[in-house]
């Protein structure tokens, strides 16, 4: 279905950044009904998922909004602007939190009494009574805190990116790794995981380690890679990691032959963390 005929039909919109796709943005989504479309306002600064890679978390059509193309409207001018994109509109969900129009000056009280259909606004969401937002997981994410931000996301932790050249070591030193460049993504804290690694278009996961951080025992450049466990493969194009658990942090060890050492020590841990989850 194209762009256009996916606008023309929409009669509800869920309204949001939504970088993360987490929990809280899924009880919006919740609300959409059959006919639902998904409004993503584009700052700039999403990477949790950036760019299209929302699209992975639902089955609703997305239209992106660049901020400043819309920013600038007071109320009206904003619940006219959805009502041309969406001539069937009969429906507006957005969270407790939400503000729009000209420097955010607006809520969802205003939309209520601007907008002739329904607002549905969805409350708070919790987990373990710990409010769910975006800025939350980014912080879990920063101190390794794995586990915490799959929650709050109801999905793994994933990055993507394009095979880049390691530094030739792993194969020959240590063991063979899938370097990638995934830049556009939030890294979580320097340390080695464990990890599902996904190759070009393969359909199915890996059982991983990875490593995000600084080589500090070699050439202190940064990296991202990842070494299989269950084979080898090539990697052609690119791979995606979905991060599992934290392992350990980075770590400068005095030889790479206690390097290799400390490697062999974190594939058992992991096989024995993937092992117990597949169960």
């Amino acid at each position: 279905m194209s762009t256009a005929t996916t606008l023309e039909n929409s009669t509800a919109i869920a309204i949001g950044g939504f970088d993360g796709m987490h929990i809280g943005h899924q009880a919006l989504f919740a609300q959409l009904g059959k006919e639902g479309c998904i409004v993503v306002i584009e700052t700039g600064y999403a990477n949790l998922t950036p760019d299209g890679f929302r699209e992975r978390y639902t089955h609703y059509p997305i239209l992106y909004l660049e901020l400043d193309a819309i920013r600038h409207l007071n109320g009206e001018e904003f619940v006219a602007f959805l009502k041309k994109k969406f001539p069937k509109l009969q429906k507006i969900v957005v969270g407790y939190d939400f503000h729009f129009g000209k420097d955010r000056r607006y809520s969802f009280k205003d939309l209520q009494t601007l907008f002739d259909g329904e607002v549905v606004v969805v409350d708070e969401v919790t987990h373990h009574n710990d409010s769910v937002h975006s800025h939350k997981i980014r912080h879990k994410l920063s101190i390794g805190d794995i586990e915490g931000a799959n929650d709050f996301l109801g999905h793994n932790y994933t990055i993507v990116g394009t095979k880049e050249q390691g530094q030739g070591l792993g194969s020959k030193e240590l063991v063979a790794t899938i370097n990638i460049n995934a830049r556009e993504f939030l890294m979580p804290k320097e340390g080695v995981y464990v990890t599902l690694t996904r190759i070009d278009d393969e359909e199915h996961f890996h059982p991983s380690v990875s490593f995000v951080g600084h080589r500090i025992t070699t050439d202190g450049s940064y990296a991202v890679e990842s070494h299989i466990l269950d084979g080898s493969v090539v990697c052609e194009a690119k791979a995606e990691i979905s991060f599992v658990s934290f392992l350990r942090n980075n770590e400068k060890f005095a030889t790479l032959e206690a390097l290799k050492q400390q490697i062999q020590k974190d594939i058992a841990l992991a096989n024995k963390k993937l092992q117990r989850l597949a169960l």
